[in-house]
């Protein structure tokens, strides 16, 4: 499993980072999972995550890699829905602020309960949610301030494509991963940490 992961990153990677369509985009869209990959590696012996929150984040890497590659606004297939579906705009960004709340639910879940931290899963629930949108709303500060930092280099790292409610719908999404993740995987990654506490 693990030497799998690793070469399906490193794979994704290297071809994200060959011609992307702006470098500055792809370095803001790629180093939290870049990040991400670093603190896998460091905490691998110490703390080694459940089989179900290895796949999750490796598909979140994937996502953020393949937005760096493309920009969020101009991903090909997105693009195929923009036409086929009438949308007004490339919704792949959607797909990233949703998994932005699904798959941090799935790691402060199984910190929380590994570690002990709230005994109660409704408390335990609540304060999941409140780290996801906490970590939602401070992606967007992060967009904020490159954008105010970069000035219009920064648009295809917003790739708000002049959706006045971008930020809002942003955090929403996220809001309704962590829900989501919690409710369906809940008792399937209760299985997965039976070895670990």
């Amino acid at each position: 499993m693990k030497f799998t992961w690793v070469i399906i990153f490193l794979a994704v990677f290297i071809w994200s980072a060959i011609s992307p369509k702006d470098y500055f985009t792809w370095v803001l869209e790629v180093a939290p999972a870049a990040i991400g990959f670093i603190i896998l590696a460091a905490t691998y012996q110490s703390f080694r995550l459940t089989t179900l929150l290895y796949i999750l984040i490796l598909v979140h890497c994937i996502i953020l890699m393949v937005g760096g590659h493309y920009t969020y606004a101009e991903v090909p297939l997105f693009e195929y829905f923009k036409t086929a579906f009438g949308f007004e705009r490339n919704n792949y960004d959607k797909v990233g602020h949703f998994a932005q709340g699904f798959v941090p639910a799935m790691i402060a879940r199984e910190i929380l309960i590994r570690k002990g931290v709230v005994a109660s899963a409704a408390w335990r629930n609540f304060f999941i949610i409140s780290i996801c949108l906490a970590f939602s709303a401070f992606y967007e500060l992060i967009e904020w301030i490159a954008a105010l930092v970069s000035g219009e280099a920064a648009e295809a790292f917003l790739g708000t494509q002049g959706y006045v409610w971008d930020t809002q719908t942003d955090m929403a999404l996220a809001l309704l991963g962590a829900i989501l993740a919690l409710m369906i995987l809940g008792r399937l990654h209760d299985s997965q940490m039976q070895k670990y506490i």
